[in-house]
């Protein structure tokens, strides 16, 4: 069993490592009410997201990886900006955030369509509902309340899981990733959690409204 594992390759093996950590986050994130402090934990489980898709392009080879990594590279920067956009809570502040929106979404269409067109024709179509996905889990973000995001990013998950699978990893052994379905079934859990503890929680519901988008 070892030594199967040891011949994934070293890039392998950093990219489970790069994993764990971005459940945790992930997991967190979903967790959390306050949107400041949810953008800052979602933006640094991006950030893991991103580099564990690089180790696994270095592993089973880029190509399969394209849009995941613009995914993840793009949910990283979006995530961690409006973070600092959240924190400073001012008037100007919101409206740069809800232009700083709309051109996350445009870079998002046209990234997301040219990534969908280079990729390898058989798993076109994975990449296309991934990048539908992609796109209703941004809008999600900035809906008001707390549910949206959530609805959303667990239709986005069950897309992304399906990339982790030997449907979208054409290059290598015939395998599963893993780590990578982990991560998408942790949000997944951690929304499944979260509605666990809202309706059971006898505490008042309005804070769902601090969830609102700027």
């Amino acid at each position: 069993m070892m030594e199967q594992i040891m011949n994934l390759g070293a890039w392998f093996l950093i990219a489970q490592v790069l994993g764990v950590v971005t459940i945790c986050f992930e997991f967190a994130s979903y967790q959390i009410k306050d949107k400041t402090k949810y953008f800052l934990v979602t933006g640094i489980g991006s950030f893991f997201w991103m580099t564990m898709f690089f180790a696994i392009g270095m592993a089973t080879g880029m190509a399969t990886q394209q849009s995941l990594l613009v995914a993840s590279s793009y949910s990283t920067i979006r995530n961690l900006t409006f973070f600092g956009i959240f924190r400073k809570n001012t008037p100007k502040s919101k409206e740069f955030g809800l232009n700083f929106l709309l051109v996350m979404i445009v870079i998002a269409l046209i990234a997301g369509t040219m990534t969908v067109v280079t990729s390898p024709e058989q798993v076109r179509w994975l990449h296309a509902l991934g990048m539908a996905g992609a796109l209703s889990f941004v809008i999600g973000q900035y809906l008001p309340g707390l549910h949206y995001v959530r609805i959303t990013v667990v239709i986005y998950a069950a897309v992304v899981l399906l990339t982790q699978t030997p449907l979208n990893i054409l290059e290598g052994e015939f395998r599963w990733n893993i780590m990578g379905i982990a991560i998408e079934s942790a949000k997944i859990i951690s929304v499944i959690v979260f509605y666990v503890r809202y309706f059971t929680s006898k505490e008042d519901k309005k804070p769902a409204i601090e969830f609102a988008a700027p």
